[in-house]
């Protein structure tokens, strides 16, 4: 049965039980042409979800891609078949392909699904009259699928992927150099061995280390963590905070015996509270003053209170 979609024809395809894993290259022909039209149908689903705002019905579905529902619904089973018999049948050359790539901050599990995603993304794209195999023309995009998965969720903190990149490069160097020379090689060696600045080997090599836990155990019985052994600001020491919300203390009781207005312009002068400190000219326009004039009250109000210590408290606020 042969029904026309957009021009093209939909395939009758039998999925009877396989006698060998291996695909034939009909049947791959086969299996491939239904991931394409699969893929032709999401496309537009997607397209007519955005221009009516919702997810279409399987009727409207298949009014706007101008087939019947019947027609529709074969043709994603057909899909989803093609695409198990096609895992199935790679699914050696996946995991083979996924084995190499252990130990790089993904599981086994994980590797074997970002290769198989690449898989059924190369078969949607793959053209039998060419003359090739499939296995051949999907190794690629099983190897691209797993090498971008482990740059984007091995580490914590995502690297881009020309970084990515030289840090495989840097890493095979000194695995070379450290068989060579038997013993660990320096930037410079490295730098020489794969022709770049000693600068963007030492600058990888530092951004690329491993991030640990501040919970992380630094004692074999468990009870110190690098949290609490690891200093902090100065500013966030008793001393310094006690200091602090004295010296705050202080500068208020001296703001309190100045008019509203040179209180107010103290305030957004010096960024008292935690605020951002303004200029004279951001303040007249807030205020709707002239600069000169926001100066000269500015300056009445710090002579007011020179006879005490607030005026070396108020510039530490700017510091």
């Amino acid at each position: 049965m042969v029904e026309k979609w957009d021009g093209e024809e939909v395939h009758e395809v039998s999925f009877g039980a396989a006698r060998s894993a291996v695909l034939t290259p009909r049947e791959e022909a086969e299996f491939c042409l239904c991931l394409k039209e699969e893929a032709g149908l999401e496309a537009a689903r997607r397209r007519i979800a955005e221009t009516r705002e919702h997810e279409p019905t399987s009727n409207q579905w298949a009014e706007a891609v101008g087939i019947k529902r019947s027609s529709l619904d074969k043709m994603l089973c057909n899909g989803r078949e093609s695409r198990e018999r096609i895992n199935q049948s790679y699914r050696r050359l996946v995991v083979s392909i996924a084995a190499r790539y252990q130990g790089k901050g993904l599981s086994l599990q994980d590797l074997i699904q970002e290769g198989s995603i690449g898989l059924l993304r190369g078969a949607e794209r793959f053209d039998p009259d060419r003359g090739y195999k499939l296995s051949t023309y999907v190794y690629w995009w099983i190897r691209q699928a797993i090498v971008r998965a482990i740059a984007n969720k091995s580490r914590i903190i995502r690297l881009p992927g020309s970084i990515c990149e030289m840090v495989a490069k840097i890493a095979e160097a000194r695995t070379v150099l450290s068989r060579r020379l038997r013993r660990l090689p320096t930037y410079d060696e490295i730098a020489e061995f794969i022709d770049v600045n000693v600068s963007t080997v030492r600058l990888v090599s530092e951004r690329s280390r491993t991030p640990i836990s501040v919970d992380q155990a630094v004692t074999s019985q468990g009870c110190m963590t690098l949290q609490e052994i690891i200093p902090g600001p100065d500013e966030t020491t008793p001393q310094k905070m006690v200091k602090r919300q004295l010296m705050k203390q202080e500068v208020e009781r001296a703001l309190n015996t100045l008019c509203e207005r040179e209180a107010y312009i103290l305030r957004l002068y010096f960024g008292i509270n935690g605020e951002t400190p303004l200029s004279f000219e951001e303040i007249g326009r807030l205020m709707k003053l002239s600069r000169e004039r926001v100066r000269q009250i500015n300056s009445i109000a710090l002579s007011k209170l020179r006879q005490t210590s607030v005026v070396d408290y108020l510039k530490l606020y700017m510091m």
